[in-house]
Parts: structure tokens; sequence; C-alpha cells
């Protein structure tokens, strides 16, 4: 099984890119094999223009079209997922993330940016053709504490919980994903056929 994860903050230190980093890890741990994507890792230019003849860009576009689930997280800006995700999801197929699972995460100052989630980043994601959307996972600032000293992150005990169950959710809906048939396969069992009318 294959998730990769995009994060759209454009800052080093993000909360976003915690809840992101604690999710790879939750996967990791139960076999799962996560290839992580910062929107720092691509040149802006790039991203900006979209470039699509661009190595980093072809790299996403091809690790995006293997995977089995995608973990989207944001911080909220001015009550809308970040620019400069959104110039990373422009640089996506149209249909991306169609038979994906798809995890959307956001963070916020407070509580009043949750809907962001709801009338900012799912629409794109639903453009990009994503059919099994789960229900975002949204933190304000308060929920996570920064680790000082070298020390982790810390998250409520209510945002832990629903963290975690979000997290057991996506699992569960990638294994319920039906494997896919080999063209080859699937071209053989439709010649060998027996066809009535």
């Amino acid at each position: 099984m294959l998730v990769v994860s995009l994060g759209g903050s454009p800052s080093l230190k993000s909360r976003s890119n915690i809840l992101l980093d604690r999710a790879k890890h939750w996967l990791q741990l139960r076999g799962v094999e996560v290839i992580s994507y910062q929107v720092r890792d691509f040149n802006a230019e790039d991203l900006l223009f979209a470039n699509f003849g661009s190595p980093a860009v072809q790299q996403l576009i091809e690790q995006v079209e293997r995977a089995d689930g995608v973990i989207i997280a944001t911080p909220v800006y001015k009550a809308s997922f970040s620019g400069a995700l959104k110039t990373l999801l422009d640089v996506l197929p149209e249909r991306a993330l169609n038979h994906k699972v798809v995890l959307p995460i956001a963070t916020g100052g407070s509580s009043a940016h949750m809907l962001a989630v709801d009338y900012a980043l799912k629409p794109v994601l639903a453009a990009l053709k994503a059919q099994e959307m789960l229900h975002a996972i949204f933190a304000d600032d308060s929920q996570i504490a920064y680790g000082e000293n070298g020390a982790a992150a810390q998250l409520t005990p209510a945002l832990e919980q629903r963290f975690d169950d979000a997290l057991q959710h996506f699992q569960q809906a990638l294994a319920r994903r039906p494997a896919p048939i080999d063209p080859g396969v699937l071209n053989d069992r439709l010649i060998n056929a027996r066809w009535s009318i």
C-alpha cells in the first residue's frame, strides 16, 4: 500500500506539518509506505508557471498515480487553504485523485476557520476527481503545542483521539480498495468470456 502526503505550508515550522508527520509515522508503523512532499520541495517558478516538464513535478505526478491514498495538509490563511498548496495541486492532472482515498488535514488560528476545508479545499480535490474523500481533520492552533528544546510536539487529548480515529478510518478505506486488474488479464477475460444475448 502506498500513500502520498502533500504538505501545503511554506514554513519550516508548521502545525499542519506536525500532523502530517504524525500521520506518516502512524501509517508506517502499520506497514504502509508513505512518500512525503512539501511545497518547499519544488522550484517556485515550476509551480507558478505550471512547468509540467519539471523532473520534480513529473516525479510527483507519477507517485500520485501509483498511490492508493493521498493525505493533504494545509494551514488556513485568510479563510482559505494555502496558495502555495493551490499551485502544487494545479500541476496535477485533471483526474489525479480518481480511485484514491483522500484525507484532508487543516490547521488554523481558531475554529472559525474550520469550514475553509469544506468551502475551499474540498471543491479543488473534487475537481481532481477525488471520489472517496474522508471527513477532514481540523485543529486550531491551541490544540498543538510545538516541542521545545528538541521535545516532540504535543496534541491535546481530544485532538489526539480524533486524529487516531481518522487515521484508522483512512487505513480501513485503503484496505477495502479493490485491487486493480492487469489490462492483459482483463483483455483475456473479455475475449474468452461466454456472451449471450
